[in-house]
């Protein structure tokens, strides 16, 4: 080999090491960072010596990252749906705590016993007046919290779309920077990763499908086969409402729905997006709150029936309100939706109405105070309480239940949707911590990045020599 040929070699060989020590150290450096995957330099043999380098590989497993992606997804619905319970049931109380909604009703229920044992005690009648202004006020904040959240709900949604279209975009954008870069056979790892990234993201909120295109561009699509990103990004389009209450629904066009290029999209489960955070959101704000509501309104609705038209007050006519009240008047069952949230007591008895509690023992109507001896109406009261009455709505069932066992009933519900979504968070939160732990495994390895880095260095010092040789070789064939 001529003194020429060895110093090309040993350059082709320094370039080529200094290439690699490039590349290991940046594996090392992002060894942390999210989306990133290791790189490794192809080397290949050169016909008439030394060596160059062929590319860089990026080395990925997209049967690994669409299973880690979609159980992304699956954590993030289960985690919107797991937070919606536990709110609701902080609203509700527990049944062992006096501030919940049946520990209320039992302060009532126990008041206005008490006061059948004194009906001439107008401490014992303005105890009950306020332990109903208690329970009212409880069912009130727990029918307003269900709406703050259908609100916050609805408020997410539109921050969603926004950042779910500025996504696709640069995802859009990446795609044409890799199309060059790969066309100009420039290294494209660092914008395939930042691409990973920008579609993790994406997949969370609206789990995606990937197809590869021409060029190394990809094409991504909907679980359900709706298309968000084939060439151009498509358009997600949504509305905030302001305001939203109980009778707001997108079934009555109060609330906005999901569409895409000006096209309608059905948002519920069997809806083309579904499976990710934006689903889920729109599950808490048209399906679960909406539920919740459904059952505060129908126990509110038993609670102003027992009082209004059991007959336990004979001085209630046709369409006169009793204790608990609908917004001040008479309830109409054709009007039920968001009861929980109007239901006010009668300003006959409050404290910053009339104040009259002798009303509770001689009746609502009462022209005046009666014998105060006379508790017939108040145990008459008590009576309609404890009776066992099938709900005059559905939502809570049509088993005919104590007013304290309806109470029970909603605990209930509410718990065992706390309990059911935490074990569904907790279930998948742990098969996707599987995922991430195979796709680190298959990540950085600092250890194997070192070793190579003193290989390299081995190399480089090789080569290094080889140069060295060379030049004194010539240096002294100059001089001869």
């Amino acid at each position: 080999m001529s003194l020429t040929g060895a110093l090309a070699n040993a350059m082709s060989g320094l370039s080529a090491a200094s290439r690699n020590a490039q590349v290991t150290s940046n594996n090392i450096a992002n060894a942390m960072t999210p989306g990133y995957s290791v790189r490794n330099v192809s080397v290949s043999q050169n016909s008439l010596g030394g060596v160059s380098i062929a590319g860089i590989s990026r080395h990925s497993d997209p049967v690994l990252l669409a299973e880690r992606r979609a159980s992304d997804a699956e954590t993030g619905s289960a985690a919107v749906t797991s937070e919606f319970y536990t709110r609701l049931e902080t609203l509700m109380g527990t049944p062992d705590q006096a501030s919940s909604l049946s520990g209320k009703f039992s302060n009532f229920e126990s008041a206005l016993v008490a006061a059948t044992g004194g009906p001439e005690s107008d401490v014992r009648l303005k105890s009950v007046v306020d332990s109903a202004e208690l329970l009212v006020d409880g069912i009130n904040k727990a029918s307003n919290g269900v709406q703050d959240m259908r609100q916050q709900s609805d408020a997410t949604i539109g921050q969603m779309v926004d950042s779910l279209n500025g996504l696709l975009k640069t995802t859009e954008e990446l795609n044409l920077k890799i199309t060059q870069a790969t066309v100009q056979g420039k290294d494209t790892a660092a914008l395939m990763d930042q691409r990973q990234q920008a579609i993790d993201q994406i997949n969370e909120m609206v789990p995606v499908r990937i197809m590869e295109r021409e060029n190394g561009s990809v094409a991504l699509f909907s679980g359900g086969g709706q298309t968000l990103l084939d060439g151009s990004a498509r358009e997600l389009e949504f509305t905030p409402t302001p305001t939203i209450t109980a009778h707001m629904t997108q079934g009555n066009g109060q609330l906005s729905g999901l569409s895409i290029d000006g096209k309608p999209l059905v948002t519920d489960s069997t809806g083309s997006l579904s499976g990710g955070t934006l689903y889920a959101q729109f599950e808490v704000r048209d399906e679960q709150a909406v539920s919740a509501q459904a059952e505060l309104d129908a126990l509110a609705r038993d609670l102003v029936d027992r009082f209004q038209n059991s007959g336990a007050d004979p001085t209630l006519g046709p369409g006169d309100a009793g204790l608990f009240t609908d917004g001040g008047g008479a309830f109409d069952p054709l009007d039920e939706v968001g009861l929980a949230g109007r239901l006010e007591l009668n300003s006959l008895v409050t404290s910053d109405g009339a104040g009259e509690v002798w009303r509770l023992r001689d009746g609502m109507n009462a022209a005046a105070p009666g014998d105060v001896g006379n508790a017939s109406i108040l145990t008459s009261l008590v009576d309609a309480v404890q009776a066992s009455t099938v709900p005059g709505s559905g939502a809570l069932g049509s088993k005919a239940s104590t007013m304290s066992e309806m109470f029970g009933a909603l605990h209930s519900s509410t718990t065992t949707g706390r309990v059911n979504s935490e074990t569904a968070l907790s279930y998948a939160a742990s098969q996707r911590d599987t995922f991430v732990g195979m796709e680190l495994a298959q990540g950085v390895d600092t250890d194997v990045e070192m070793q190579n880095l003193m290989l390299i260095e081995q190399a480089y010092s090789a080569n290094a020599k080889i140069i060295q040789a060379v030049d004194d070789m010539m240096n002294t064939i100059l001089g001869i």
